[in-house]
């Protein structure tokens, strides 16, 4: 299992801790595989981008315009958080639908 995050971000340290065989990639740092990424876009299409974040709000209406994908890639923090690959399966966010899906009580 991969959990892809932000280490500053509570809501990935909740999933860490309550999945702590789970092998964390900072996205910063280390990225999201571009195979991932992409099956994430297809997968979440409209949840994938955080839209609601400040790094959101910060961004030009140009860079705002750029495809999802190319945004991502260059301003990673966008990223809905976490993004979780377990057994083949994405799970995207912290929500009790994915705790339960990923067998968390």
């Amino acid at each position: 299992m991969k959990l892809y995050g932000l280490k500053t971000c509570d809501t990935c340290r909740k999933a860490l801790k309550s999945l702590p065989d789970a092998d964390f990639k900072d996205v910063r740092t280390e990225g999201v595989p571009a195979d991932i990424m992409a099956q994430a876009y297809a997968q979440f299409p409209d949840k994938l981008l955080n839209t609601r974040s400040t790094n959101w709000r910060g961004l030009s209406e140009e860079d705002r315009a750029k495809p999802p994908l190319e945004l991502l890639a260059e301003h990673p923090s966008l990223m809905k958080r976490p993004l979780i690959e377990a057994e083949g399966q994405l799970h995207l966010g912290w929500t009790k639908d994915v705790q339960a899906a990923l067998g968390v009580t």
